[in-house]
Formats: C-alpha cells, sequence, structure tokens
C-alpha cells in the first residue's frame, strides 16, 4: 500500500473544477485510505429482492409516521380525566397511559428499525484502511471530505428511492411532532378553567367557603366509613394521611376531593422530647396543636408524595427524587433537590366533637414553584 502524497497540490481554480469522483480519488489519496472493498449492495438494478427490501424499509417509516400520528390524537384527545374504578369511561381512561406509551414506543422503534434496515441493505460496506496523521484540515481536506460524503450518499442510491424518502420524511416528521406535543401538551387545556375556585393555583379544598364552617381532617378507609382523627387516636412519632371533610359533603364530593392533587396532608404526632426542640416558622407559630403538626403531602421539587416519615431522625422523605425535610424546622429542606419548606395547614381540636380541624387553607401555595408564587 502506498502512502505518498502528490508533490503538486491542485490550485483553487484546479480544485473547483475537479469532479466529485476525482475529488474523492484525491481526497483518498491525501489521507493515506486505500479501498480494499467497496462493493455495490445491488450490482444488478431493479430486482425483486432490490424492491421488497425497499419496501421493507419504507414500511418502517410509514409505521413510524402512523405511530406518531396516533400518538399525538391520543395524547390530546383521548379521555385522561380520573375515573373511578368501576365507573363509566373507567375503561377507556385506564387505556390512556398504555396508549401513548405504546404508540410513541413504536414510532421511535420503527424510526430505529428502519435506519437500521437502509444501513444494512443499501449502505456499501466498504472494507478500507487509513494511515492516521495528526493535525488539522485544511481547504483541501475539507472539499475532499464533503465529495466522499456526496459520494457514500450517491453509492447508497437513496437519491432514486423516493419510497423511501417520502417515507423517511413522514415518519420522521411525525415522530419529531410527537417529541413536540410532549412538552406543549400542557399548553393545550388549562386545568383550572373549570374549577370552582377560581385562584385554584393558590387554594385548596382546605380553604374555608365560609365563616364558621368546620373543616375536619378525615382518613381514607377504602369505604364509605368516616373516619375522622382525634388526638388520643396516634401515638407519639406516628403520622397519618388525611383529607378535607366537610359534615355536608356528599358522596360524589368526598370522591372529588381524593382525585385532587393537592389535597393530601401529612399529620405528624411528634415525641415530647422532639417538640420541644421545634424551631417554627415565621408566621405560623400558631399553627400547630401541642405536639401535633400539619404538612402538605405534596413534595415542594417536582410534586411527588412525601409520604415518608422518620420518626427518630424527624425526616419528611420523597422517595422520588430523595429530599428531606426536617419536621422540628418548619419542614425545611435539609437533603436532595427540592429548595423550598413543604407548606403547613393551621390546625386546631374542635371543641364541641374533640376531633381535629383546620382552621384554614395552606397561606402559600403548595407544591413546585410557578410564576405566580410568592413564597
Amino acid at each position: 500500500m502506498s502512502t505518498d502524497k502528490p508533490a503538486d497540490l491542485p490550485s483553487e481554480e484546479e480544485l473547483a473544477q475537479m469532479s466529485r469522483d476525482e475529488l474523492v480519488k484525491l481526497g483518498n489519496k491525501l489521507d493515506g485510505v486505500e479501498l480494499v472493498e467497496y462493493p455495490d449492495p445491488w450490482p444488478v438494478k431493479g430486482t425483486r429482492a432490490e424492491k421488497r427490501a425497499e419496501r421493507q424499509v419504507a414500511f418502517w417509516f410509514a409505521l413510524a409516521g402512523l405511530s406518531g400520528l396516533a400518538f399525538v390524537a391520543a395524547f390530546i384527545w383521548w379521555p385522561a380525566q380520573y375515573v373511578a374504578p368501576g365507573k363509566d369511561g373507567d375503561f377507556m381512561y385506564s387505556l390512556y397511559t398504555p396508549v401513548i406509551g405504546l404508540t410513541l414506543g413504536l414510532s421511535i422503534t420503527a424510526v430505529g428499525v428502519g435506519i437500521l434496515n437502509y444501513t444494512r441493505k443499501f449502505i456499501p460496506h466498504e472494507v478500507a484502511v487509513q494511515q492516521r496523521h495528526d493535525g488539522g484540515s485544511g481547504e483541501l481536506d475539507k472539499a475532499t471530505i464533503l465529495a466522499n460524503l456526496a459520494d457514500a450518499g450517491n453509492r447508497s442510491s437513496i437519491a432514486r428511492r423516493p419510497m423511501i424518502k417520502r417515507s423517511l420524511a413522514f415518519g420522521g416528521g411525525v415522530l419529531g411532532l410527537a417529541l413536540t406535543a410532549l412538552p406543549l401538551g400542557s399548553l393545550l387545556r388549562n386545568p383550572h378553567a373549570q374549577s370552582a375556585n377560581a385562584a385554584g393555583l393558590l387554594h385548596t379544598p382546605w380553604q374555608h367557603k365560609e365563616e364558621g364552617e368546620k373543616v375536619f381532617l378525615r382518613r381514607v378507609t377504602g369505604n364509605d366509613e368516616i373516619s375522622l382523627v382525634r388526638p388520643e387516636d396516634m401515638d407519639a412519632g406516628a403520622m397519618d394521611t388525611v383529607f378535607p371533610y366537610r359534615e355536608t359533603d356528599t358522596h360524589e364530593e368526598w370522591e372529588h376531593i381524593l382525585r385532587l392533587g393537592d389535597t393530601p396532608v401529612m399529620l405528624i404526632r411528634l415525641r415530647p422530647q422532639d417538640a420541644a426542640k421545634v424551631v417554627k416558622h415565621e408566621g405560623q407559630e400558631d399553627f400547630n396543636y401541642g405536639d401535633f403538626y400539619a404538612y402538605t403531602k405534596v413534595c415542594s421539587h417536582l410534586g411527588c408524595p412525601t409520604s415518608l416519615y422518620e420518626q427518630r431522625t424527624n425526616r419528611i422523605l420523597c422517595p422520588c427524587h430523595q429530599s428531606q425535610f426536617d419536621a422540628l424546622q418548619y419542614a425545611k429542606p435539609v437533603f436532595g433537590p427540592a429548595t423550598r419548606k413543604l407548606a403547613q395547614l393551621p390546625i386546631t381540636v374542635d371543641p364541641e366533637t374533640g376531633y381535629f380541624i383546620s382552621t384554614g387553607d395552606f397561606i402559600e401555595p403548595i407544591g413546585p414553584a410557578y410564576w405566580e408564587r410568592k413564597s
């Protein structure tokens, strides 16, 4: 194999007049490349096998496009609003996540399979030997490498395969549309447009609808049993998840409250020795009742449920991204990506019934940050 470079390099004028084949040969020689094998995948054009291979590649790209369209349609129009088990529409709701996952996954997979098939069946499988050299690339090298790339595209015969080009444009374009729909999907609908609360982002169902209303702390029992909470029901170091309950709530209203993501609250009873160490947040000094403290269960990082409580360390844990909050210091974050405290719910005990009630809504927005929040 000879790697000697030509003594006389072409001038810019000569370089501009050289054909692509001449540039390819010159580039190979300059780079010390020897093509050992460069077979044409289809030496006999127009055979049945070649057309069958072309149809297979086009099929995968077309499938990617159709799957992408199905994803976009399901993402926008499939009934995604929660329906309780056994209710009308529950079956369609239960299919929402599988449908969008299947259609998007199939679209991505089909594009990949199509590209792999095209590479295997139409790109020449060359065997080349090249001597490595140091240094950057000059104008001559740039011109010859572009010629090599164009030659590779020409030898792959993509220019004369409109079926594959059109199907690739269709599949790739729709897949791009599907991927774009993911971040933009939340802008298609306003989740608070039909909220009964005019300031849905600023208030929760714990908000009192009228003066003197009693909003109790109710457990979920899995049936219609009403399980309210009294101080003597919880041991020191215990935690319970509660939801807002009004004596006037109907069964349908209670089910609606359970479906809302901003309602769950952690009711924690600190151990006496730990309660003596509590540092309260300014303006929330009277939000607790004795050793009992209530914090939102919605993590201030990305909204996951902070459903774990360690009584020995008094840490509230979010299992999604491992944020930790100190229950002895107004639930401020002490570890992980969360940067804001958990909102605290003001509570007391109803003197008439002996059950816990809230004295009002959260005074700060709960959950992840958004552009209107002031805390």
